[in-house]
């Protein structure tokens, strides 16, 4: 389970239904509003109101351990965190790239069970020259840091400032990781933790009053160097820090979405998250 049964956060939504059912029986006792022949089943109400409360914390146990969909505001934005398929939302859908904007889905510079690696063989294949001549014709050289690297085991030459982003129809392709001489996405925290920050700046810019959906960043095959152990709900808490540090602001009916994956939900705890909000 994800969540302890004697969990901080359910005892606590737990002390209001207490509060309130005791509450009730105080009143009962204190103003003696029972009439006399009644009273002997005064203690048979206690054993249910008891039985009760017992039922209130398994179910509150239970429904926390199986939530997939949860809201936090943030500052007024709403931030919807919820399970699902990132490509079936509506609005703009994010999709990270690494830092060339590589498009050979080959399993060696980009894996195609990647999320990017989806993308390019769900909507290029067989012309993923598209793609990149969008990708040059929509070019910023201010993002621009390197145009002639010279890459051992192949990918393009062009490398781009993180963050990056182009946006594509309806899908707002960014620059997330970094890769290194074996080609393998790497990031370092405070890497991490500077792209998120520009990557919600740079979406403020244009996402045009349009829900914007985001998969946890990091939670694929990118490797946050010395944080090896990092779980998907540390990523997740970190992006919605970065959500709130930034000037990002989601007017209503628009809204953040952080799309799990099926597979990644049952390792996160989204009751915790929840609970954090008020902290955000």
């Amino acid at each position: 389970m994800k969540v302890n049964f004697l969990d901080k956060g359910v005892r606590n939504k737990f002390w209001i239904y207490f509060s309130a059912i005791s509450g009730v029986i105080s009143f009962i006792l204190l103003f003696n509003i029972v009439p006399e022949e009644y009273k002997e089943w005064l203690k048979y109400f206690g054993y249910l109101s008891f039985f009760i409360l017992i039922i209130i914390y398994l179910i509150l146990w239970y429904t926390a351990n199986k939530l997939t969909n949860i809201d936090v505001d943030i500052d007024g934005s709403n931030v919807n965190i919820k399970c699902g398929d990132l490509f079936s939302e509506d609005g703009l859908k994010t999709i990270p790239f690494n830092e060339y904007f590589d498009s050979v889905v080959d399993d060696k510079i980009i894996s195609a069970k990647s999320l990017n690696g989806i993308f390019i063989n769900k909507y290029f294949s067989g012309k993923v020259e598209v793609l990149d001549d969008f990708i040059v014709d929509n070019s910023d050289e201010l993002d621009v840091t390197d145009t002639l690297v010279n890459r051992r085991l192949g990918g393009k030459m062009v490398k781009f400032k993180l963050s990056t982003i182009f946006v594509y129809d309806e899908f707002i392709l960014t620059a997330f990781s970094k890769f290194d001489e074996n080609n393998k996405a790497t990031l370092t925290m405070p890497e991490y933790i500077e792209f998120l920050i520009n990557f919600w700046d740079r979406v403020n810019r244009v996402y045009a009053q349009k829900s914007v959906s985001v998969p946890i960043f990091g939670s694929g095959i990118t490797r946050i160097k010395e944080h090896k152990n990092i779980s998907d709900e540390d990523l997740l808490k970190i992006m919605l820090w970065t959500f709130k540090l930034s000037e990002m602001k989601f007017k209503y009916p628009a809204k953040l979405k952080i799309v799990v994956h099926k597979d990644k939900i049952g390792q996160i705890n989204l009751f915790n998250v929840k609970s954090i909000e008020l902290g955000l």
